[in-house]
């Protein structure tokens, strides 16, 4: 229950122009007045994550509605070109002038108005307070059990979690200290009636978070419905699947989702077991009709406690790649920054573009401004080129000789572009998402284009409403709300946390950010058709409808706390990411092999195959939404092109060889 952590226009056939407008209008004049009348990306409320303007010639690239007419050579060629402004497309920037030279010159071509790809900062000003919170990837979960590579960036870019830690000492566990607690919100529409249910203060014996026979009291619940309930978290419960011996209960658990396995072994009334309708969706953007009921009890909900599975040990399955491997556990280690990992993406940016800001700590990130106009700057060794969409990459001769790659590029918010650039890279890293590289690259093997084509991203919200004060949370004692039957099925108060200047709001009289989790599983479906149907319903909502819900399910939760969302509520920044977290294999759906193992079989393997002069590297590529994932498949990228440039004679193209 616990979230993580990253395409149609907008229904109405809303112009760019409009959507744009509507941006300007929703931001905040103290934000407009502050920077002389440029609004820095971070600062921008409305629409964002996957914004109008970010994806429009992208679309008419996939639909074969765009012409590439009237090329214009720029005659820029550099020594690497990156496609993909996101952590693993930066990551690839600073491994290359690594192993390469930092003399080597670097172009990075980003589709959207800021860099850090899902790793976004959503800012705020509300009556003379900064606050900050996650667009997109939250947190780094478990950096201990990092690869290598993803602890050489954190090291290279200057992150020290022991100073993060020891900064936020006087802040650890402050919800819990003031009395606030974790909730869950039974709506009239699935029960009987509106009814916020909070954690028992007192230790029950069979408790499961916010579930517990005190707590459960006056739910709007009948008495078997609790009864079952009670019955799920006790650490008595008995052997649903007694009579199988251990590896076929587990086998088993593989095979059956989380909800049938609620329904038709542990046997709960339907009522209780849509209490976890959402288990497990912050991770996999699918509940639980879509979990495997092993992943489940990974994650440490209840109803397992009697089948005698044992503890999973500590770091099984951990280095493996994709969400369900061990990272998908609570850990005390795991570090979430004001803006989630939107301050790895400027550290990032600090160091590859030093003259786009003063800051160069990871304390000077919690404030630090950027100027957007010195990212690409000719002449300068490393240059981001935002808003701007790679359609086409093609070798310049036959891919096992060419010197170059040609890269096609057009204003990412223009469905016909008047004028394609070209430019050309010596060599090539692809840092987007797979599913667009076979459009991009049209000369890929048939059999590595389908590949490419597997992995279907989790579409997902995390929508931040600024606040001018939080009394109703502090009234009625809650910091994170559980609402499995509404539209948004989390609501929880930012973390507590400072970075240098920027402090943590630890006041209910001043404001806060709020965070507003939405998924979009479509039951009844696989996981893969459910991430299909689920963006198609995501990109049908307006700006206007998620406003419309923020507004209705803060006024019904927390209402009886004096909250008025017309008084209370300051702005509203929508992320939007129907492409959001990487697809990770599902035993429901998926060969065990490839859920369990490393095997190269895994279409994520064969999709990122070397093709002369160009390799892939994102998080797709591992299977797997993870921040270090994304670092790992990053470098090993690098180090594809590193060692082609070093050995000519040996073929980085599959099936091919110049020996």
């Amino acid at each position: 229950m616990k979230s993580r952590i990253t395409r149609r226009d907008f229904v109405g056939g809303m112009l760019v122009s409009t959507a744009l407008t509507v941006f300007f209008e929703n931001l905040s004049s103290s934000a407009q007045a502050a920077t002389g009348g440029f609004v820095p990306p971070p600062l921008r409320t409305g629409l964002r994550g996957s914004h109008p303007g970010a994806f429009e010639a992208a679309h008419a690239l996939r639909d074969g509605t765009l012409e590439k007419t009237n090329i214009k050579d720029t005659g820029e060629v550099y020594d690497l070109v990156v496609v993909g402004g996101g952590l693993s497309g930066l990551s690839a920037a600073h491994f290359f002038r690594k192993y390469a030279s930092a003399d080597k010159t670097i172009l990075i071509i980003e589709n959207h108005d800021d860099f850090g790809g899902h790793a976004k900062r959503n800012q705020f000003s509300v009556n003379g307070h900064d606050l900050v919170l996650n667009g997109g990837t939250l947190e780094m979960e478990a950096p201990e059990r990092y690869n290598q590579w993803a602890t050489m960036i954190l090291s290279d870019i200057g992150v020290d979690i022991n100073n993060y830690k020891k900064e936020n000492v006087k802040s650890e566990n402050f919800y819990d200290k003031i009395g606030l607690q974790s909730a869950l919100f039974f709506n009239q529409e699935s029960w009987s009636h509106d009814y916020l249910m909070l954690k028992s203060q007192q230790v029950d014996a069979a408790q499961w978070r916010f579930i517990s026979a005190r707590a459960l009291k006056d739910a709007p619940l009948s008495t078997k419905t609790r009864q079952d309930l009670v019955r799920l978290v006790s650490s008595e419960q008995p052997d649903y699947m007694a009579g199988q011996g251990l590896s076929d209960k587990k086998k088993k658990l593989t095979t059956v989702s989380y909800k049938d396995y609620l329904l038709n072994i542990a046997k709960i009334d339907p009522l209780a077991a849509a209490i976890f309708q959402k288990a497990g969706s912050g991770v996999f953007c699918v509940g639980s009709d879509a979990l495997p009921a092993l992943f489940a009890w990974a994650m440490g909900y209840p109803g397992f406690s009697g089948l005698g599975l044992g503890e999973l040990p500590e770091g099984l399955l951990s280095d493996l790649q994709g969400g369900q491997h061990g990272r998908q556990k609570d850990s005390e280690e795991t570090v979430h920054f004001p803006d989630g990992n939107a301050t790895l993406a400027r550290l990032l940016v600090s160091h590859l573009v030093p003259e786009a800001t003063t800051a160069r700590s990871q304390n000077d990130m919690g404030l630090a401004s950027f100027d957007y106009g010195k990212l690409d700057q000719p002449g300068k060794p490393v240059r981001i080129r935002l808003s701007t969409l790679a359609l086409n990459v093609a070798h310049d001769g036959v891919p096992e000789n060419a010197e170059t790659v040609s890269i096609l590029c057009a204003p990412a918010g223009q469905a016909a572009p008047a004028q394609i650039s070209r430019v050309r890279g010596r060599q090539v890293v692809l840092a987007c998402w797979n599913m667009i590289v076979p459009y991009m690259v049209p000369t890929l093997p048939a059999k590595q284009k389908d590949a490419l084509g597997y992995a279907v991203k989790g579409p997902i919200a995390y929508v931040n409403v600024a606040l001018k004060n939080w009394h109703a949370f502090k009234k009625l004692g809650v910091s994170e709300i559980s609402c499995p039957g509404m539209f948004f099925e989390d609501v929880q108060l930012a973390e507590p946390v400072s970075l240098g200047r920027l402090k943590a709001p630890m006041d209910p009289e001043k404001p806060i950010v709020v965070r507003m989790i939405k998924t979009f599983g479509v039951p009844g479906m696989s996981k893969r058709d459910q991430h299909r149907a689920g963006r198609s319903v995501l990109l049908g909502v307006t700006f206007e409808q998620f406003e419309h819900e923020v507004h209705e399910q803060l006024q019904r939760i927390l209402g009886a706390g004096g909250f008025d969302a017309n008084r209370d509520i300051a702005a509203i920044t929508v992320n939007r990411w129907p492409h959001g977290y990487a697809y990770t294999y599902n035993s429901l759906y998926d060969p065990l092999d490839w859920v369990f193992t490393e095997t190269s079989d895994r279409p994520c393997v064969k999709a990122r195959q070397p093709f002369g002069r160009i390799t892939i590297a994102n998080s797709d590529a591992g299977a797997s939404p993870h921040t270090d994932a994304a670092f790992e498949q990053a470098h090993r990228a690098v180090v594809e092109l590193l060692d082609r440039q070093t050995f000519p004679f040996v073929s980085a193209t599959s099936g091919a060889s110049t020996l």
